[in-house]
């Protein structure tokens, strides 16, 4: 799964609006669509960073599909990692936007609000019958009916735990933490039996954490944030009082933090987080550390990853475009596909497959199968609105507030009013 899919997608609208050229295709949001029709002819296809590794594979799900439909041609575009939301922008200034193209939630915002992508929810009646709602919603946008991608491949978070520090220092592996409170409790029991050299706890909240709590993040018009609220202020509260007390590194607040990761990977933390392929990656790069290791649910509401193929409003072979973008999608492609690479599928379908939904009762086998059965419940937690001048903001006055320098009230209401100046503009 790539990482750091969040961009600035307020100045990625901007950048459509100052572009002035190839805007406004027909279907776009708000509009009836008629896609039905024959399926035939030439429609592109793009995807981001799939070659040269999944070659074989996306190839092979082209052919069969040209066979299916014999008389269709599809021609394969494939962009490099870096750049690719540039270039998806570039594209759809230019009036170039493939038929269909492999978007990220927040990389479709901008485009929405121009009215470039096909309301896919009302040229298809099957949609909610066959992907996962997670999947669904994380392509839904505040003042703007519809879904605007076919949910393709997902991922989300699952608790790690090193037992052998847990064990070592007062904690039963048998019962792991569920909540935050559990988990500040035995956060403390680990820092008195270890006198402070190994942490539980060793990251500060994030807006998630707050999503996770019940806070609503944003108003209902999309308009402004709405996370100064008691209830958020309470949330801090907990860490700030943990933070005090000793329970999580100091640097955990300071441009010296090394990252939760690489300080469970140092045996210096006994939890992190990760997706639901860590484990497996960690037997490779960290074979002394992997045995000790075993999953659990993430705590709340699992976070949704979400990688979806939306379809130009522009495009001039709709049915065509249409029956791709649920050919790729569909459970026994996915399922091919997350044969290949560490990924889950998004079809309901796929709840029946034993690859994802049976362990083979080994920590890596657990983890997938925990993976697997939270994206029923897993959800987007942060805005895609957020952009990354907003999220720093959002750190900035976290850090304040749990290292005491600001309340959590004052730190909250700052970071909603500075957040709230970038969403006006």
């Amino acid at each position: 799964m790539r990482k750091g899919w969040l961009i600035p997608v307020a100045a990625a609208a901007a950048v459509l609006l100052l572009s002035g050229c190839g805007l406004g295709g027909d279907g776009g949001a708000g509009e009836d669509v008629d896609a039905s029709g024959e399926v035939k002819g030439k429609v592109t296809f793009q995807t981001w960073a799939l070659q040269p590794k999944f070659t074989d594979y996306v190839q092979g799900v082209i052919d069969a599909f040209e066979a299916a439909y014999p008389g269709t041609e599809v021609e394969w575009l494939d962009q490099p990692g870096d750049g690719y939301s540039d270039k998806v922008l570039s594209q759809a200034a230019g009036g170039s936007l493939p038929d269909v193209v492999n978007l990220p939630p927040d990389f479709v915002l901008p485009l929405v609000q121009q009215g470039m992508l096909l309301d896919i929810e009302g040229a298809d009646d099957k949609l909610n019958a066959d992907y996962v709602t997670g999947g669904i919603d994380a392509y839904r946008y505040t003042g703007h009916n519809g879904v605007y991608a076919y949910p393709w491949y997902l991922n989300t978070d699952v608790n790690y735990w090193n037992t052998e520090l847990l064990a070592k220092y007062g904690l039963d592996p048998a019962k792991l933490p569920t909540t935050v409170d559990e988990l500040i409790a035995q956060a403390r029991t680990m820092k008195k039996e270890s006198g402070g050299e190994v942490y539980l706890m060793s990251r500060k909240p994030e807006l998630g954490d707050l999503a996770n709590a019940g806070v609503p993040i944003m108003a209902e018009d999309g308009k402004s944030f709405v996370f100064n609220t008691p209830e958020a202020a309470a949330v801090l509260d907990k860490y700030r009082a943990a933070f005090a007390e000793g329970l999580m590194p100091r640097d955990v607040l300071t441009d010296k933090y090394a990252g939760n990761a690489e300080l469970f990977n140092s045996g210096t933390v006994a939890w992190t987080t990760g997706g639901g392929n860590y484990i497996t990656s960690l037997a490779t790069d960290n074979p002394t550390l992997a045995p000790k290791v075993i999953p659990s649910p993430a705590m709340g509401t699992p976070p949704l990853y979400a990688q979806g193929l939306s379809v130009a409003s522009g495009s001039k072979n709709l049915p065509t475009a249409m029956a791709l973008a649920r050919w790729v999608t569909n459970a026994e492609n996915q399922a091919a596909f997350a044969h290949l690479v560490n990924i889950f599928p998004s079809t309901k379908a796929s709840a029946n497959d034993p690859f994802f939904a049976q362990s083979d009762g080994t920590p890596s086998g657990d983890a997938k199968v925990i993976a697997f059965t939270s994206l029923a419940q897993a959800r987007m937690l942060q805005p895609v609105e957020v952009t990354g001048a907003m999220s720093d903001i959002v750190k900035q006055q976290i850090s304040l507030a749990i290292s005491g320098d600001a309340s959590s009230q004052e730190a909250l209401d700052a970071a909603v009013e500075q957040c709230d100046k970038l969403i006006g503009q």
